[in-house]
Protein backbone atom coordinates (compact mmCIF):
# COMPACT_ATOMS: atom_id res chain seq x y z
CA UNK A 1 0.00 0.00 0.00
CA UNK A 2 1.04 3.54 -0.82
CA UNK A 3 0.59 6.55 0.83
CA UNK A 4 -2.04 7.51 -0.95
CA UNK A 5 -3.85 4.31 -0.10
CA UNK A 6 -3.81 4.77 3.59
CA UNK A 7 -4.83 8.11 3.87
CA UNK A 8 -7.73 7.02 1.64
CA UNK A 9 -8.23 4.64 4.32
CA UNK A 10 -7.82 6.45 7.38
CA UNK A 11 -10.39 9.15 5.43
CA UNK A 12 -13.18 5.93 5.34
CA UNK A 13 -12.41 4.99 8.93
CA UNK A 14 -12.79 8.62 10.42
CA UNK A 15 -15.91 9.16 8.34
CA UNK A 16 -17.92 5.90 9.35
CA UNK A 17 -17.12 6.98 12.98
CA UNK A 18 -18.78 10.47 12.44
CA UNK A 19 -21.51 8.61 11.27
CA UNK A 20 -21.93 5.69 13.23
CA UNK A 21 -21.58 7.41 16.29
CA UNK A 22 -25.24 9.14 15.18
CA UNK A 23 -23.43 12.44 13.87
CA UNK A 24 -23.23 16.07 15.64
CA UNK A 25 -25.88 15.49 17.88
CA UNK A 26 -25.15 12.40 19.58
CA UNK A 27 -21.36 13.56 19.53
CA UNK A 28 -22.21 16.57 21.78
CA UNK A 29 -24.93 14.22 23.99
CA UNK A 30 -21.13 12.13 24.35
CA UNK A 31 -19.10 14.62 25.22
CA UNK A 32 -21.81 17.09 27.66
CA UNK A 33 -22.21 13.59 29.50
CA UNK A 34 -18.33 12.84 29.63
CA UNK A 35 -18.02 16.60 31.13
CA UNK A 36 -20.74 16.35 33.32
CA UNK A 37 -19.42 12.98 35.13
CA UNK A 38 -15.97 14.83 35.58
CA UNK A 39 -17.72 17.31 36.95
CA UNK A 40 -20.03 15.38 39.21
CA UNK A 41 -17.84 11.92 40.03
CA UNK A 42 -15.26 12.39 42.87
CA UNK A 43 -12.83 9.41 41.06
CA UNK A 44 -12.31 11.93 38.01
CA UNK A 45 -11.29 14.55 40.47
CA UNK A 46 -7.63 14.71 39.49
CA UNK A 47 -8.75 15.15 35.66
CA UNK A 48 -11.38 17.70 36.77
CA UNK A 49 -8.67 19.72 38.26
CA UNK A 50 -6.80 20.97 35.26
CA UNK A 51 -10.08 22.01 33.69
CA UNK A 52 -11.51 26.06 33.70
CA UNK A 53 -14.86 26.62 35.02
CA UNK A 54 -16.87 26.83 34.15
CA UNK A 55 -16.45 24.17 31.40
CA UNK A 56 -18.12 25.54 28.40
CA UNK A 57 -14.86 26.30 26.40
CA UNK A 58 -13.56 22.36 27.14
CA UNK A 59 -17.05 21.24 26.12
CA UNK A 60 -16.77 23.26 23.02
CA UNK A 61 -13.03 22.40 22.03
CA UNK A 62 -13.69 18.53 22.86
CA UNK A 63 -16.58 18.62 20.33
CA UNK A 64 -14.75 20.44 17.75
CA UNK A 65 -11.78 18.32 17.66
CA UNK A 66 -13.53 15.19 17.65
CA UNK A 67 -15.83 15.59 15.07
CA UNK A 68 -12.88 16.04 12.61
CA UNK A 69 -11.27 13.60 14.32
CA UNK A 70 -14.63 11.36 13.20
CA UNK A 71 -14.97 12.37 10.03
CA UNK A 72 -16.93 14.94 10.60
CA UNK A 73 -16.62 18.93 10.28
CA UNK A 74 -13.04 20.18 11.17
CA UNK A 75 -14.51 22.56 13.66
CA UNK A 76 -11.49 22.66 15.37
CA UNK A 77 -9.15 23.07 13.07
CA UNK A 78 -11.27 26.49 11.25
CA UNK A 79 -10.83 28.13 14.22
CA UNK A 80 -8.10 26.96 16.14
CA UNK A 81 -5.52 25.95 13.32
CA UNK A 82 -3.59 21.81 13.82
CA UNK A 83 -4.63 20.77 17.21
CA UNK A 84 -0.80 19.73 18.40
CA UNK A 85 -2.36 18.16 21.48
CA UNK A 86 1.02 16.91 23.32
CA UNK A 87 1.98 20.70 22.94
CA UNK A 88 -1.10 21.98 24.28
CA UNK A 89 -1.55 19.30 27.01
CA UNK A 90 2.47 19.73 28.09
CA UNK A 91 1.77 22.64 31.14
CA UNK A 92 -0.23 19.58 32.54
CA UNK A 93 1.28 17.16 34.92
CA UNK A 94 -0.35 13.78 32.49
CA UNK A 95 0.86 10.89 34.17
CA UNK A 96 -1.05 6.58 34.11
CA UNK A 97 -3.88 7.52 36.72
CA UNK A 98 -4.84 11.09 34.85
CA UNK A 99 -4.83 9.02 31.22
CA UNK A 100 -6.84 6.41 33.20
CA UNK A 101 -9.49 8.97 34.53
CA UNK A 102 -9.72 10.05 31.72
CA UNK A 103 -10.26 7.19 29.43
CA UNK A 104 -12.58 6.07 32.45
CA UNK A 105 -14.59 9.01 32.57
CA UNK A 106 -15.08 8.63 28.43
CA UNK A 107 -16.09 5.01 28.67
CA UNK A 108 -18.81 5.98 31.63
CA UNK A 109 -19.90 8.82 29.40
CA UNK A 110 -20.25 6.37 25.94
CA UNK A 111 -22.12 3.84 27.76
CA UNK A 112 -24.84 6.24 29.14
CA UNK A 113 -25.73 8.12 25.92
CA UNK A 114 -25.76 3.93 24.69
CA UNK A 115 -22.48 4.22 22.16
CA UNK A 116 -23.21 0.77 20.47
CA UNK A 117 -20.65 -1.97 21.77
CA UNK A 118 -18.41 -2.72 19.18
CA UNK A 119 -17.81 1.28 18.27
CA UNK A 120 -17.16 1.69 22.19
CA UNK A 121 -14.56 -1.04 21.89
CA UNK A 122 -13.05 0.86 18.40
CA UNK A 123 -12.37 4.29 20.24
CA UNK A 124 -11.89 3.08 23.43
CA UNK A 125 -8.51 1.65 20.95
CA UNK A 126 -7.88 4.75 19.66
CA UNK A 127 -8.69 7.08 22.29
CA UNK A 128 -5.87 5.26 24.76
CA UNK A 129 -3.08 5.44 22.21
CA UNK A 130 -3.51 8.49 22.06
CA UNK A 131 -4.32 8.84 26.00
CA UNK A 132 -1.15 7.05 26.89
CA UNK A 133 0.85 9.01 24.23
CA UNK A 134 -0.41 12.68 26.20
CA UNK A 135 1.77 11.36 29.19
CA UNK A 136 4.07 13.50 30.66
CA UNK A 137 4.94 12.79 34.02
CA UNK A 138 6.37 9.39 35.26
CA UNK A 139 3.91 7.40 37.36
Amino acid sequence: MNAETNNADRETRSENLYTLIGGADKLRELVDRFYDLMELEPEFAGIRAMHPTPLDSSRDKLFWFLSGWMGGPDLYISQFGHPRLRARHLPFAIASNERDQWLRCMAWAMQDVTVNEELQQHLMQSFYQTADWMRNTPG
